[in-house]
């Protein structure tokens, strides 16, 4: 029987890795890797509006960030100060949202100011919702969740905490890329990405163009989500559009 063929994603994440590589391959710092890898992101960012995708969540710093060497968290750091003061009139004017996913707590004053007003900034537009989790994790997410319905004295139950992550904004994501070649989810969106599709490409983040997203979805789109179903089942059912 004929696979069914999945529309375009309405949410797309990304494990944006291999920016530190591709500087080494070039006898660059590694910063100038992840420079490269912001404008790969707004290249991205673009292409999944044009493509009619309605969400995008990208994984820009994880909690286990924080034990690469102290030169290069405090460079990531600039990075993110410089890229919010260049990026969001952009982001703003193209009708995307920011949302900043992540554990605030350790991050410097003004830093955490500038994430708030990026988002009062952009709250009303509709485009395209963007994601960044910065200082996130997995087990931190759903630890986090556990906690604050803990506190309120809620059961907890799978709809209770689904509600209580971070991402609850947002449904979950459809298709999971990384790029960098490795095959692990490296504890991203554990608990959101039980049904995401996979795509695994050997391309690193600065150089994942339209056309690596184009291989992504036209991957996707030949992917048959059952959810438990039976593909008989699934082929009984009306076809629905995405968004």
């Amino acid at each position: 029987m004929a696979k069914t063929p999945a529309a375009v994603p309405h949410h797309i994440a990304i494990v944006m890795d291999g920016n530190g590589r591709w500087a080494n391959r070039r006898l660059l710092p590694r910063v100038a890797g992840h420079r490269q890898g912001v404008d790969s992101l707004r290249r991205c960012i673009r292409a999944c509006a044009q493509r009619g995708v309605r969400v995008l969540t990208v994984f820009a710093f994880s909690s286990e960030n924080w034990n690469r060497p102290a030169e290069e968290v405090g460079a990531l750091m600039e990075l993110l100060a410089t890229a919010l003061a260049r990026e969001v009139p952009e982001l703003d004017r193209a009708g995307v949202r920011l949302h900043f996913v992540g554990d605030r707590e350790g991050l410097k004053p003004k830093v955490r100011e500038g994430l708030a007003a990026a988002e009062a900034r952009t709250a009303a537009n509709a485009q395209l919702v963007l994601n960044v989790c910065f200082n996130y994790g997995g087990r931190w997410d759903i630890a986090q969740a556990a906690r604050r319905l803990a506190e309120a004295g809620t059961p907890i139950t799978e709809q209770s905490l689904n509600g209580a992550l971070a991402l609850a904004h947002v449904p979950d994501p459809d298709l999971l890329i990384r790029t960098g070649g490795e095959q692990r989810i490296s504890n991203f969106l554990l608990w959101q990405a039980a049904y995401s599709e996979l795509f695994f490409s050997d391309r690193l983040w600065p150089d994942f163009d339209e056309a690596a997203l184009d291989e992504a979805l036209a991957a996707y789109a030949g992917r048959e989500r059952r959810f438990g179903k039976t593909s008989a089942q699934v082929a009984a059912e009306p076809s629905t559009a995405a968004g």
